[in-house]
């Protein structure tokens, strides 16, 4: 297992992160007999670093009986969150934290993220409820070692967020097939000078490693044939030095077999400018499924009405390219559309101030409607409305 040094504690982290959303599931839940099995093997294989969260369904509860039953909380780090979105008021801090510290049988966090941060509206409302100094409290008794947190959104909103607090961790989620999208190769460069950056869906989830186009497949296999497509996937998000970490949410042992043989090679550099060019060869299979040619440089960005137009496209490309499935989730969170502040298209008043800007000179106000006709069927809009209008609900007791 290979490491790298957080700056700012000082903790030795392996470079494979074990991401807890995707337990092995059978009748009733989580199995727990599987769970036991990957975790207590990748601890084993030396991964130290494990994320969990309270709306991944029974993950804490699994992880805190499987490490105190083992007596592994010290060889470990945990990182979890706060659900930002299920939060009432500031009474509710106390609330989720005080149930997270029982569920993960532990009296202190590691890395304590606010889950799912879409904009700075959403930070900015944490700030007016007291999340600082409940943040500094929290941490002064050792209950929060490093605050953190993890976004979905536009480029823009995420370096507001990060020159906003002395965090001590983000996350953001990266891979090759969209390194513009949400924080991007931008937000990680500005980020990593100030924090460790850990990486969510290095392989979209699964989506690079099982759902490639043919062609691209044959790409690969064809430079290195005992290399998989995921291997391919998480090189390149180790490749580059301001990444700290990845999190891959693997789910049979096959899976974590694989991923420590490749984070046991994981280094820095280990990409030769030959290897650099099969991703923009496989790209080229895949992003010729793309119906919209944005590259995600945001010079349309900030869109007066809070439209996040690049996530829209690149999850609208994603849903040709790679499956609808893929792009409609990509689409979701991008847009923010289940928040109180969305960034859906169908929020376009044509002002035409993005395609002013635009350096590929893309009809902007025509593809948002593409966009919201295939990624916002009637049914997605109903519950987005419901959504918005249950938590402005909350927001107002």
């Amino acid at each position: 297992m290979q490491y790298r040094i957080d700056k700012k504690s000082g903790n030795k982290l392996s470079v494979l992160g074990f991401g807890c959303m995707r337990f092995p599931r059978g009748f009733g839940g989580i199995d727990m007999r599987k769970t036991e099995e990957l975790v207590m093997r990748s601890i084993e294989g030396g991964v130290n670093y494990f994320d969990t969260a309270w709306i991944y369904s029974g993950s804490e509860e699994i992880l805190g009986t499987i490490f105190e039953k083992n007596k592994v909380r010290e060889k470990v780090y945990i990182a979890t969150k706060l659900p930002v979105v299920l939060l009432k008021g500031p009474a509710d801090f106390d609330k989720y934290f005080d149930q997270e510290l029982k569920r993960l049988r532990t009296d202190y966090i590691d890395y304590y993220l606010m889950h799912m941060l879409t904009d700075m509206d959403q930070w900015s409302k944490l700030k007016s409820w007291g999340i600082e100094s409940w943040l500094a409290d929290k941490k002064k008794a050792g209950k929060i070692r490093q605050i953190a947190f993890s976004f979905h959104g536009s480029c823009d909103e995420f370096l507001k967020i990060v020159d906003d607090y002395d965090w001590e961790m983000c996350q953001i989620q990266y891979n090759y097939s969209d390194e513009n999208f949400q924080a991007g190769v931008t937000g990680l460069r500005k980020a990593a000078k100030k924090m460790p950056v850990m990486i969510m869906e290095p392989l979209l989830g699964g989506k690079l490693a099982n759902g490639l186009p043919k062609a691209a497949v044959e790409i690969f296999k064809k430079t290195n044939a005992d290399l998989s497509p995921a291997g391919w996937a998480l090189n390149w998000v180790w490749n580059q030095e301001e990444v700290t970490l990845l999190l891959s949410g693997m789910s049979d042992m096959a899976q974590l077999e694989e991923n420590l043989r490749l984070a046991d090679a994981a280094k820095l550099g280990m990409l030769s400018p030959e290897d650099i060019g099969v991703y923009k060869q496989a790209l080229e299979v895949i992003n010729s499924a793309y119906k919209i040619r944005c590259t995600g440089c945001n010079y349309c960005m900030p869109c007066p009405k809070g439209v996040n137009i690049p996530g829209c496209f690149a999850a609208y490309n994603t849903s040709f390219s790679i499956g609808f499935v893929a792009g409609m989730q990509q689409f979701v969170t991008s847009t923010g559309l289940m928040s109180e502040r969305s960034g859906s298209p169908s929020l376009c008043v044509k002002c035409g101030k993005c395609e002013s800007h635009c350096p590929q000179h893309l009809p902007i106000i025509k593809s948002l409607g593409m966009v919201q006709w295939r990624m916002e069927p009637f049914w997605l809009k109903l519950v987005g409305v419901c959504a918005r209008a249950f938590l402005g609900k909350k927001r107002k007791r």
